[in-house]
């Protein structure tokens, strides 16, 4: 999807896959595992060498019940990850933050993506920010914090619900001064949805084309793929991950998020074939 600065592939393109990159102590996933830059970078190369189009850096962990990050220790892990990145690997890098802080120096050093879970709702500083910048944006739809989501799951139609948040706050983005043309939206799997809500996300994921702007969803080792597969460690849902990945992909998303890369463009080529033909 973003192929330079501010740049994205139109709706509709086949689908690309983002790459995960976590250097927080707490992820999830996989806290702890990067923990300095050449690691870092030794992943992002194995990313690239495996199909990935861009990478994702984040320095907060976004876990249910996660505890907030502070500006000066999320810059602390994030920038010189970022830095090493955009000089040593050659692809895009987006930034996993809500704070303006922290994308402003990430920008600086050459990111090209904000990736914003609470889109643009939890810095009022950001939007401005970005406004001024050429920068490729995602808004992801949540409710509350990582503390407090769980416990606002509460939809008449939960896809339907998405729809129209995530369409308020492209509203607001774009009030902003943010060009439409460099928003993206993410549904927010596990975010403020139960195990079911986000299944059924999945499965009714082409309801949200009506917004007219590229898709992008991150189903990586999600709680809900535990539960239907009774993989209790993240680190042992890749497969049922590249099972969603599959049929994202033939939904028409344009983008999706993994931290296993290799099996994630198997299935998108897949499917492309499938659609498609062979190349």
């Amino acid at each position: 999807m973003p192929l330079g600065r501010g740049q994205f592939l139109a709706p509709g393109e086949v689908c690309a896959v983002m790459g995960v990159l976590n250097v927080t102590p707490d992820s999830f996933s996989d806290g702890g595992r990067l923990g300095d830059v050449d690691a870092v970078v030794a992943r992002a190369r194995q990313m690239r060498a495996a199909g990935a189009v861009i990478l994702d850096v984040g320095g907060e962990s976004t876990r249910p019940g996660a505890e907030p990050v502070g500006v000066d220790e999320e810059l602390r892990r994030v920038i010189p990850a970022v830095t090493a990145l955009v000089e040593r690997v050659g692809l895009p890098v987006s930034v996993d933050t809500r704070k303006r802080a922290v994308f402003d120096e990430a920008w600086e050093v050459g990111a090209s993506m904000l990736n914003d879970v609470s889109g643009l709702t939890h810095d009022p500083e950001l939007a401005p920010f970005v406004a001024g910048t050429d920068a490729a944006v995602v808004l992801m739809h949540m409710r509350g914090d990582p503390r407090t989501m769980d416990a606002r799951a509460g939809y008449d139609d939960c896809v339907a619900g998405v729809r129209d948040e995530l369409r308020e706050r492209v509203d607001a983005a774009v009030a902003a001064g943010i060009a439409r043309e460099r928003i993206a939206v993410d549904p927010g799997l596990g975010f403020a949805k139960t195990h079911g809500q986000s299944l059924d996300l999945v499965r009714r994921v082409s309801e949200l084309h009506d917004l007219g702007l590229p898709l992008v969803a991150g189903p990586s080792r999600k709680r809900f793929v535990g539960e239907i597969t009774g993989r209790s460690a993240p680190r042992e849902r890749d497969a049922g991950t590249a099972a969603l990945v599959g049929h994202l992909a033939r939904a028409g998303v344009e983008m999706v998020r993994v931290h296993a890369v290799a099996p994630a463009v198997d299935v998108v080529r897949v499917e492309r074939a499938l659609l498609i033909g062979l190349p």
